[in-house]
């Protein structure tokens, strides 16, 4: 995990409202030293003559301000597809097509300045770490470039310009499908086995792509890795090619080669059987969410209520991003679960808010609240916009009425990353980048 670079210089917050220890409170005080909070005081501007001195010299943040949120499940140069995988309708394969002709294109230059306007977007909806799910490592013949790691620097190099801790998480990929070769420009992704990733790779975070790209005798390699992230039984046809290899499901496969547990996200658990279920749960393991991207592919609804009662934490991730918007995934979360089991009210929005700070599954234990001590993140929602108006100015604001759009003001490891008015620049670097990817 890289950080943003912190002042050293102390700095005070006066938080007009803020969520902290589980409940949105007022006036609450905080100071930064070293890119961590050294002070957190409710009701300060009421406080002593002396605590209230101090909160009226402090930055005022008007509005509500919320930990920082963690993306958990990226691909960043997805986001060069957006608007455009939806014309003349088509299908996940169709869409699938259009992401390797991406694929195709990139180079480490040409990623780079992707990865930094998406994560400049990132920033500016209130996301202060990501999980990159990395795969595109290779040129694309398969071909390493000079730097074996070229591809993966960018990333890192561009999260950093743009204000973002980043968990890259490198990805094995080996196979097309359960034995069969990589084709096409997946042969860009592959390094041929578990043995030359791993001289790559080296250690550190890591993920597979999928049981079906990972052969089974390949798995034990990724034992002990931490964190460690996998695709999971996002489509049907997962499950019944597993089943067919090797007579168990994705989940069962992952369990006998003793890679489920509490270091260990799987991303969307969309097809899940009973017995799934319950090895997740028992070995703790953590399942990424992402409401938008399992919309747009029409993946379909997975049981997340089933797997947090089992035992998995929840975290969020924007994937594909069809849309950067944690405050949508958060919705995401309890709307789907609505329409599946046309009843309402599964999630609070604290346990929305808890799901889209879960740091802890990019390895980073200490993020994710205000609290004295951890890393100092705050994002400041408009509380008076046209969407969060008359809402209350607390959790439900959050969960249920903002949107990215409400973002104003974004501190990340201490220093300020975002304000109001970053806009339009960030969506010219959008447009030059994905633009020369796209020549008309």
């Amino acid at each position: 995990m890289t950080d943003p670079t912190s002042s050293a210089r102390p700095s005070r917050y006066l938080l007009d409202r803020a969520w902290v220890d589980g409940a949105v409170r007022d006036d609450v005080l905080v100071e930064v030293v070293d890119g961590r909070f050294a002070r957190v005081e409710p009701g300060a501007a009421t406080a002593t003559t002396a605590t209230a001195a101090t909160a009226g010299a402090a930055t005022r943040l008007p509005g509500l301000t919320l930990p920082g949120l963690a993306n958990c499940h990226s691909h960043a140069f997805h986001r060069a597809l957006r608007g455009r995988t939806q014309r003349e309708r088509g299908t996940f394969w169709t869409w699938r097509h259009q992401m390797y002709d991406l694929a195709s294109r990139l180079d480490p230059d040409s990623y780079f300045l992707l990865a930094r306007a998406t994560y400049r977007e990132m920033v500016a909806a209130g996301i202060t770490g990501v999980g990159e799910f990395h795969y595109l490592h290779h040129q694309p013949d398969g071909t390493p470039y000079d730097e074996p790691n070229a591809m993966g620097q960018a990333l890192v190099a561009a999260a950093e310009e743009a204000g973002l801790r980043i968990c890259l998480l490198d990805t094995a990929y080996f196979s097309s499908g359960f034995g069969k070769p990589p084709e096409g420009p997946q042969v860009r992704f592959s390094d041929g086995d578990a043995a030359a990733w791993a001289a790559r790779a080296g250690a550190g975070p890591a993920a597979i792509h999928s049981v079906r790209a990972v052969p089974r005798d390949q798995l034990a390699a990724f034992h002990g890795r931490a964190p460690l992230h996998v695709h999971l039984s996002e489509q049907m046809a997962e499950n019944e090619a597993c089943l067919a290899a090797y007579g168990v499901t994705p989940a069962r496969l992952l369990h006998e080669a003793d890679l489920l547990g509490p270091e260990t996200t799987v991303v969307h658990a969309t097809h899940l059987t009973d017995d799934d279920i319950e090895l997740l749960g028992t070995t703790g393991t953590n399942v990424c969410i992402t409401p938008t991207t399992e919309r747009d592919l029409a993946d379909g609804i997975g049981p997340a209520e089933r797997l947090a009662a089992a035992g998995c934490p929840i975290t969020l991730g924007s994937d594909s991003h069809a849309v950067i918007d944690l405050f949508e995934e958060m919705r995401g979360l309890e709307m789907d679960e609505r329409l599946a089991t046309e009843e309402r009210g599964h999630w609070t929005a604290g346990d929305l808010l808890v799901a889209a700070t879960g740091h802890g599954t990019l390895g980073v234990d200490d993020a994710g609240a205000i609290e004295i001590g951890r890393r100092a993140d705050l994002v400041t929602i408009d509380t008076a916009s046209p969407r969060t108006s008359g809402t209350g100015a607390d959790e439900h604001t959050a969960a249920f009425a903002a949107t990215a759009a409400d973002v104003v003001h974004v501190v990340a490891d201490g220093r300020v990353v975002h304000t109001k008015g970053d806009e339009a620049e960030i969506g010219r670097e959008l447009d030059e980048a994905i633009g020369a990817l796209w020549p008309s």
